[in-house]
This record gives structure tokens, C-alpha cells and sequence, in this order.
């Protein structure tokens, strides 16, 4: 069976682009196709993103109106793009789908999930919050199930015997015309984030990073101050959870053409002056690694 998680994640895509930018209900199925021959070809269910997408929309209204009641100090623009769409996937599955199909219990955990990986900080309480709350107004449906056997289940290991995977990212500048530049990164989730990548084996920290660069970028770059070190739990399907250690740099470049390599996830860069970047959008985590860059900066001028 094709990934299920993963076809969630290619229609809150979808939603996200259809709804960030105000495009009409007829699109949606074609940024749909799109956005799934692009990340996800031969390894999603089509059918399934297309009937829960169509789903979606025909409960539109209905769906709206329970955000806005589950979530009553949260008017629905005032919820941001990605928690209100992991919102309607969620609800749509526990209220509408086929329990045979999506048990109610399934569709909050992937909804949560889904907040967790792509909205803020708090967004995986928040949807388990409306969630929790509109599931005990239905009557807690499966709360007793004990559910279907796997067919092989990856055991959890403690936090110390985890699979450490090592990444490298950098905050890179440029000075061009008596003004610093940052070189920055949007991903499909609308946030600006930090060029990053996995350093390989017989790799140091440093040669990853500069490599990755690179290649995401274009951008031959020299290495300056270690920033410091984020770490995030993430899940593989085949050895299950692991750590993802990234250590960031601050890095020179000189001023000419980004160049966004081709591949899943992100769908811009470019080179911003250093005193324009307060209002992007950026995660908390990455926030604090930039600030880190802009005090040393500052400090050098």
C-alpha cells in the first residue's frame, strides 16, 4: 500500500498552496497533481489525496464552522495557513471519513503529526487541543480498540541508543555596496529557513557544510564562527526514530546569483539585506541561530 502519511503531507501541501494564496476550488485538484509528481511520484496513493482533497472541499463550509466553535478565541484568519489546513484534514477524517478505513484515533495522531513536522512550535498542541475536544463531543468513537496487528513494528529505543544523523547549515552572508546580505531559503510551509544538508560519511562538520551549500545554493562559501547546534527527532520508516544533529556556521560568500538546487521541500531563495529580514516568517529554532549571526555581524562593522 502506498505511503498514507506521506499523501497527507502532499494534500496539506496543496491546501497550503490553494489557500495561502487565494486560488479558486477548481485549482486545487491540479496543484494537487502537480505538487504530487513533483515530490512524491509512485510513492503516494493518488486516489486517496484525490478523494480526501474532494472531500474536503465539499465539507468546506461545514469544517470552517467547526474550527470556529472547537476553537472560539482563534477567529479562522487569525489561524495560521498550515494549522488551519492540518485542521481540516483532521476533521474531515474523524468526522466524515470511512471509520473502517481512517479510525478516529488514526486521523487525530496523523493530524498531530502533520502539525508537528510543518507548523510552529505549538501547533502540534493546538491541533491535538480542537481535536481532542470536537473527538469527546462525538462520543470518543474506538476509544477501546485495540486495533489491527502489524505487520512489523520497528521497537522503540531510549533516547541515548538513538541512530545520530549529522547535518551541516549555515547562515551565509555577503557584503555588496556598503550593505550585508543574507542568503535565505523558503520552503513549501511558507517559512525562510537556513541552507542545510547531511554530512556524509568520512565527512567533518565543517566540509559537509561548505559541500551542501554548494550544491542547495550555488555558493562557495568560507566557514568563519560556529553558530551552535540544533537537534530534532525525526522518524525513518525502514530503523525508525533517530537524532538529527545540525550545527550551524556563520559563512562568507560573495555576492552574486542564488542558485536553488531542484528537490523536494523548497521553492525559493535569494539574498536579502540584513536589515529587511525582521518581518519574514522564520521557525523559532532557526530565529535564534540568525539573531546569533546578526549580533556577530553587527559586532564586525
Amino acid at each position: 500500500m502506498a505511503n498514507r502519511h506521506l499523501s497527507r503531507t502532499i494534500v496539506l501541501q496543496a491546501l497550503f498552496e490553494w489557500d495561502f494564496t487565494n486560488r479558486p476550488d477548481s485549482d486545487l485538484t491540479t496543484i494537487l497533481g502537480r505538487l504530487s509528481d513533483e515530490f512524491a511520484s509512485g510513492t503516494a496513493d493518488f486516489g486517496f489525496m484525490k478523494k480526501l482533497v474532494a472531500g474536503i472541499l465539499a465539507k468546506k463550509n461545514d469544517l470552517n464552522l467547526i474550527i470556529t466553535k472547537a476553537a472560539p478565541e482563534w477567529p479562522l484568519d487569525k489561524i495560521s495557513v498550515v494549522d488551519r489546513n492540518v485542521l481540516r484534514i483532521g476533521l474531515y477524517e474523524l468526522l466524515f471519513s470511512d471509520r473502517g478505513e481512517v479510525p478516529a484515533k488514526v486521523a487525530i495522531n496523523e493530524a498531530i503529526e502533520l502539525g508537528k513536522n510543518f507548523g510552529g512550535e505549538n501547533s502540534g498542541r493546538f491541533v491535538n487541543g480542537v481535536l481532542g475536544a470536537v473527538y469527546k463531543e462525538i462520543g470518543e468513537p474506538g476509544k477501546d480498540d485495540k486495533g489491527k496487528p502489524k505487520k512489523k513494528k520497528i521497537p522503540d529505543v531510549p533516547y541515548e541508543k538513538m541512530p545520530i544523523e549529522k547535518l551541516g547549515g549555515a547562515v551565509v552572508y555577503a557584503r555588496h555596496e556598503g550593505d550585508i546580505y543574507l542568503a535565505l531559503v523558503h520552503d513549501i510551509f511558507g517559512h525562510w529557513t537556513l541552507s542545510k544538508g547531511r554530512v556524509e560519511e568520512g565527512e567533518d562538520v565543517e566540509g559537509g557544510t561548505i559541500r551542501e551549500i554548494k550544491e542547495e545554493l550555488g555558493l562557495d562559501i568560507k566557514l568563519e564562527e560556529r553558530l551552535g547546534d540544533n537537534e530534532y527527532i525525526a522518524s525513518d520508516p525502514e530503523i525508525g526514530k533517530k537524532r538529527k544533529q545540525v550545527t550551524y556556521f556563520l559563512g562568507q560568500a560573495k555576492f552574486v546569483d542564488v542558485k536553488l538546487e531542484k528537490k523536494g521541500g523548497l521553492d525559493d531563495a535569494r539574498w536579502f539585506k540584513m536589515a529587511d529580514i525582521l518581518d519574514l516568517n522564520f521557525y523559532e529554532d532557526i530565529l535564534k541561530i540568525i539573531t546569533a549571526a546578526i549580533n556577530i555581524l553587527l559586532a564586525k562593522k
